[in-house]
C-alpha cells in the first residue's frame, strides 16, 4: 500500500515538472557584449590627439643643437609630481639663437611670470598646430604678433625665464593640435621629440 501511494506521489511530481517545464520558453537572442576593463588611469601626459593627421619632421628650434642630442622629456614629473611635462626640453647655452621649428604666424606674445616667462606661440598657415617657445631670455628685433615666418627664422634666444629656475638655460618647447577656430592658449598636447628628433 505504501509502495502505491508512493509511487502515485512520485507520479504526480513528475507530470508537475513536465507541466512546468512545458511553460518555460527559451528564445535565442544577441550573444551578451563582453564587458570593457575599467581604463586605467596613468600619470603620463598624453601623446597625441585622436584622429588622423601627419605633422612634417621640424627644425631643430634652437640653433647648433642637432636632432640626436634631442632628449625626450615628454611625461617627466614637474612641480613635485603635480603635472606631466607636456613638452620638449632643448639645453642649450643662454642667448642660444631660437629660430622657428615650422613655417606660420606669431600669433601671440605672452609674458608669464610662473610659468613659461617670455613665450611666443606660432600658428601653423593651416591654423591646425601651434608651436610654442619659452623660457626665452628675450625676443629677436623685430618680431611681433602678426608677422609671417619661414622654418629657421630668429624668434628669440635661450633663457631661463619663468619657473625654468635660474641658471636652466634651455627651450621648453610644445606642439599642440588645433582646431582652426581655437585660440592660441588651447589646442590638444602632442609629443614633438619624434618630429624634432627624426624618429617620426
Amino acid at each position: 500500500m505504501l509502495k502505491r501511494v508512493t509511487m502515485g506521489v512520485g507520479a504526480i511530481l513528475l507530470l508537475a515538472l513536465a507541466g512546468l517545464a512545458s511553460m518555460i520558453r527559451i528564445v535565442p537572442g544577441e550573444p551578451a557584449a563582453p564587458v570593457a576593463p575599467p581604463a586605467v588611469q596613468t600619470a603620463e601626459a598624453p601623446a597625441a590627439p585622436a584622429g588622423n593627421w601627419t605633422h612634417p619632421l621640424l627644425t631643430v628650434p634652437v640653433q647648433g643643437v642637432s636632432r640626436a642630442q634631442i632628449v625626450d622629456t615628454w611625461g617627466q614629473s614637474r612641480a613635485n609630481g603635480a603635472r606631466a611635462h607636456q613638452a620638449t626640453d632643448i639645453m642649450a647655452p643662454g642667448g642660444t639663437p631660437v629660430i622657428a621649428a615650422a613655417p606660420g604666424m606669431v600669433e601671440k606674445l605672452f609674458y608669464s611670470q610662473g610659468g613659461g616667462g617670455i613665450t611666443l606661440y606660432v600658428r601653423s598657415p593651416d591654423r591646425q598646430w601651434s608651436y610654442y617657445y619659452a623660457h626665452l631670455q628675450r625676443y629677436a628685433p623685430g618680431v611681433a604678433e602678426g608677422m609671417h615666418v619661414k622654418a629657421g627664422d630668429l624668434l628669440g634666444f635661450v633663457g631661463d625665464t619663468g619657473n625654468a629656475g635660474a641658471g636652466n638655460y634651455h627651450l621648453h618647447f610644445a606642439l599642440a593640435h588645433m582646431h582652426p577656430s581655437e585660440s592660441w592658449w588651447k589646442g590638444q598636447p602632442v609629443n614633438p621629440w619624434p618630429l624634432l628628433a627624426g624618429r617620426r
